[in-house]
């Protein structure tokens, strides 16, 4: 009966998902199952049998950053670091469905996940570069 995001930070070593609240309302612990934006600490691992799972460890597939993470440090999108794991597999969801989100689409796609230290302005600024770049495609 452990969470998904037990398994992965004791058992798997993957730090990446952060425990927020552990209610699913912050999205610090957010990864990607089956290609979808979910909440780990609201998973039961048995759910997650067979799944594919993406955490933010992950996301860059060389010893670069990947270009969301790139957008992240050069506009001041990432500051203490508890919430931005998930605000980047966020940005990565939301850019494969909008090659180019609105400003709305970007509130909407990071609506599950909270920060307090950035006021949400850089972080969209990043989620803008971010589609700017082309990473969805």
């Amino acid at each position: 009966m452990k969470r998904l995001l037990d398994v992965l930070r004791e058992d798997l070593h993957l730090t990446g998902a952060k425990e927020g609240c552990g209610e699913g309302e912050c999205g610090s612990c957010s990864i990607l199952m089956n290609g979808d934006l979910v909440n780990s600490c609201l998973i039961p691992i048995l759910q997650a049998n067979e799944a594919q799972i993406t955490t933010i460890e992950g996301v860059a597939i060389t010893e670069q950053l990947h270009p969301i993470q790139q957008c992240f440090l050069e506009n001041g999108g990432a500051q203490c670091g508890i919430c931005t794991p998930g605000m980047i597999l966020a940005t990565h969801h939301l850019l494969k469905k909008y090659k180019n989100p609105s400003l709305l689409q970007i509130q909407e796609g990071l609506s599950g996940n909270l920060c307090r230290c950035t006021g949400y302005i850089r972080i969209f600024n990043a989620v803008q570069a971010a589609a700017l770049t082309g990473v969805a495609e």
